[in-house]
């Protein structure tokens, strides 16, 4: 026991005479010294040396050579996320050069290249590997063959670089060769961004036909990058993408465009390029910016990049804080409906907004104090509407806006919840080229009223409570001024959000006047089981009707429609919420629902929304559709996700989508297909198929999925 114990000391001071400051660990059945030169360790060899792990059955260490004669099963992990395997070794003292024979290679825990010998050099940042199988794939005894495999000659791993290369590869599918390739570089698994070619896709489309899309990713720096797809067609087409990204230390920026050329019945080359970014101006200052240009209507459509119909430049600054919001916007406008004339409709709009909150020593409670201005600009010059819009095509418009709210609440020994509030606002606006309005009107408005809230409450011996709510309103407000064109508030809602409120116009232009009262209850029941239902129902009435609500909003009339919304959820991931609006015979005026399921292997979202026709609102024909989203776990495997829209007035598709996609440890493939049927841009509906392979392991791609589970 003495021998093996200094045979052992001996062998740690050997191996460790290059490095004398680096500790090594050395276990075996046995350490004999065959010469004065030579050690051997015997039998269950590890050795444990500046992060590395080596396993084997014998370790002979040799030391005028400086070299370890290792005997296998041989396993050694550097601890930088490379294992190898081999029959046979020599290698350097510090295991970082030298051969192995009959060896493999995993990089990663993902990628596995087995090779006839492997050779380490450069410290061990260069591994050459001969007569090489490459994959990630998990092999079974049973099925020896893999997924998909890269046969190589040589490959030559630059750890430094975080690269592979191969050499006379062929790329194998079950055993069968489909692609040639003298040399081939891809990254390593560890490397998370270098430039080369990125996953194609195989693309059919009714508007295109067929064609294939190759990324080519470029790395321009640490902060830097872009991605060039160009995008060829069997019928001629050809297409150029670009995404450009850059990042700052205090913000973003990314740029992307395509450039066509092809056969839609133009020789002029056909694109489009949007820029956005977001930058922290230090001092709770927020900058955002989006910009999109099209060359036609179409573009965006027959590429399927957007289905958006007018297009939003616009830049940002905003600023919030507790007690303090501040918002600059400039925004450009372009419809690319065909229905549209871009000089009629506002081209340039321009915001301002300053709001903030304080408690006022005389009344208490809380106030705010705001400040906005308001412009819009046609480019048209005409004072008329001579497309009937309601507007004069040529009006221009600029607004400037102090307004002041208020509001206490007080409790009473009753239970009863009193709250008081009040707003006042002082507009003066300019409005030129506009036979209808015109000059520089200036109004006065205000509205105050006080809420009366009788909550009663109920608490379970199991742990449920119920919540049952009466609430009235009063609210009296000052008279609409007829000289002021509304413009921002043609669209209203009427829901739970706004039920109890001085004022349910979204915009500045018009203001809710008269005497009113709202009146409703609400009801919230949270259950010991894990489920929680909430309802809101109730209505407005008027002591006048002033006429400034259309029929189908739900608000006109001396009595408003009824509004009744209620949400259910519960622990098993089911969230529903559904609003109607109903007038006095229960016929449906507004009705949305919304959905949500989400559990182990599935999830489903979807809606359904219906709207009467308004003109007010610029819908001609009542909307009602159903719109569908879920995704299922088919298997370990397997995954589908399907969407669509249907139109119940139409009874037809508007919308559809269907996405199968597998993937395992070792690949990826996703297949799509999708539906879109006539726009405001496209009367030609249009079918688009698109095909995806990833082969996983290797670095920036997607993660893997459930390893392939061998069966006895």
């Amino acid at each position: 026991m003495r021998r093996l114990l200094l045979a052992a000391v001996a062998l740690l001071l050997m191996l460790n005479a290059a490095t004398a400051a680096d500790q090594a660990t050395l276990i075996a059945d046995s350490v004999t010294v065959q010469s004065g030169t030579r050690l051997a360790a015997i039998g269950h060899v590890e050795v444990f040396f500046k992060g590395q792990t080596l396993t084997a059955a014998s370790v002979i260490y040799d030391q005028k050579a400086d070299r370890l004669i290792i005997t296998g099963p041989i396993r050694i992990d550097d601890g930088k996320g490379s294992v190898f395997t081999a029959a046979q070794a020599d290698l350097s003292a510090d295991l970082s050069e030298g051969l192995l024979v009959s060896a493999r290679l995993m990089l990663n825990q993902q990628l596995q290249l087995a090779a006839s010998d492997i050779v380490r050099s450069d410290g061990g940042n260069v591994t050459a590997l001969r007569q090489v199988v490459a994959s990630s794939c998990t092999i079974c005894a049973g099925s020896p063959t893999p997924l998909w495999e890269i046969r190589a000659k040589e490959v030559v791993h630059d750890a430094a670089a975080q690269q592979i290369y191969f050499t006379d590869a062929n790329l194998r599918f079950y055993g069968v060769p489909v692609l040639y390739l003298p040399m081939l570089r891809v990254p390593d698994p560890s490397l998370k961004r270098a430039s080369g070619f990125l996953l194609p896709k195989l693309r059919s489309t009714t508007q295109l036909g067929t064609g294939m899309q190759l990324p080519y990713f470029v790395v321009l720096g640490a902060s830097r990058d872009v991605t060039i797809t160009p995008y060829f067609t069997l019928r001629g087409d050809k297409t150029v993408q670009l995404r450009y990204r850059e990042a700052y230390r205090n913000g973003t920026i990314e740029v992307d465009g395509a450039v066509s050329q092809d056969g839609f019945g133009t020789v002029e080359p056909r694109g489009y390029v949007t820029a956005s970014g977001n930058f922290d101006l230090g001092n709770d200052y927020q900058l955002t910016f989006h910009g999109i240009s099209v060359s036609d209507p179409a573009y965006l459509s027959d590429y399927g990049i957007s289905t958006t119909d007018r297009l939003e430049n616009k830049i940002d600054v905003t600023r919030t804080r507790r007690d303090l919001n501040f918002s600059a916007r400039i925004i450009g406008l372009q419809s690319l409906r065909e229905e549209d004339n871009n000089a009629t409709l506002p081209s340039t709009v321009t915001d301002l907004s300053y709001e903030r909150r304080f408690k006022p020593a005389l009344l208490g409670g809380t106030a705010g104090l705001t400040l906005d201005t308001h412009t819009d600009f046609r480019s048209s010059a005409s004072p008329l509407d001579a497309n009937g819009d309601g507007v004069a095509d040529g009006r221009d418009l600029s607004r400037v806006r102090v307004g002041l709210d208020w509001r206490r609440n007080w409790a009473l020994p009753s239970g009863i919840a009193i709250s008081a509030m009040a707003l006042g606002a002082a507009d003066k606006y300019m409005i030129q080229q506009d036979q209808a309005y015109g000059g520089a009107p200036s109004r006065l408005s205000g509205s105050a009223g006080v809420v009366l809230r009788w909550p009663w409450v109920k608490a379970g011996g199991d742990g449920t409570t119920q919540l049952l709510e009466p609430i009235v309103q009063l609210v009296t407000a000052s008279k609409p001024d007829s000289a002021i064109p509304n413009g921002d508030s043609t669209m209203v809602e009427f829901d739970e959000g706004n039920l109890f409120s001085l004022n349910r116009f979204p915009g500045a232009d018009a203001v809710e006047a008269g005497t009113w009262a709202n009146i409703g209850v609400n009801y919230r029941r949270d259950d010991a089981s894990g489920w929680s239902l909430g309802m809101t129902a109730g209505r407005v009435i008027r002591m006048e009707d002033l006429g400034q609500f259309s029929n189908v909003s739900g608000l006109s009339g001396q009595k408003s429609d009824w509004l009744l919304a209620w949400s259910l959820n519960n622990a098993g991931g089911l969230d529903v919420t559904n609003r109607l609006v109903l007038d006095d015979s229960l016929s449906l005026t507004k009705g949305e629902m919304r959905f949500d399921y989400a559990t182990a292997g599935i999830t489903v979202s979807g809606g359904y929304e219906y709207l009467l026709a308004d003109a007010s609102e610029g819908r001609a024909d009542t909307a009602s559709e159903i719109v569908l989203e879920t995704r299922k776990d088919l298997t370990r495997n397997w995954s589908a996700d399907l969407s669509g829209r249907y139109d119940l007035r139409a009874d037809r598709l508007s919308q559809s989508g269907l996405e199968l996609d597998f993937r395992n440890e070792c690949i990826d493939v996703t297949l799509s297909l999708s539906r879109r049927y006539a726009s405001s841009t496209s009367v030609k509906p249009s079918t688009d198929v698109g095909l995806s392979v990833e082969l996983l392991g290797f670095g920036g791609g997607s993660a893997p999925g459930p390893s392939r589970v061998c069966r006895r």
